[in-house]
């Protein structure tokens, strides 16, 4: 009866083992989403600053060069 019982123990806690598991790989997956997301925003912006920098540049090498003349 003791090894019965230890079986069905056991039984019990592999299910719940399991469980704990598969909640664990879903949030694994959607922290996995949302870091890709965060860096697609971040690409994004770093994007836009690069271009407003590049933007302001050109305007001050041309507002340079039309006091120049």
């Amino acid at each position: 009866e003791s090894l019965e019982a230890h079986v069905d123990l056991c039984a019990l806690r592999y299910g719940q083992l399991d469980e704990r598991l598969t909640k664990l790989e879903s949030k694994v997956g959607t922290i996995h989403n949302d870091v890709l997301e965060g860096q697609k925003s971040l690409t994004k912006v770093i994007i836009g600053t690069a271009g407003t920098i590049i933007a302001g540049v050109i305007s001050i090498i041309a507002a340079i060069l039309m006091k120049m003349h």
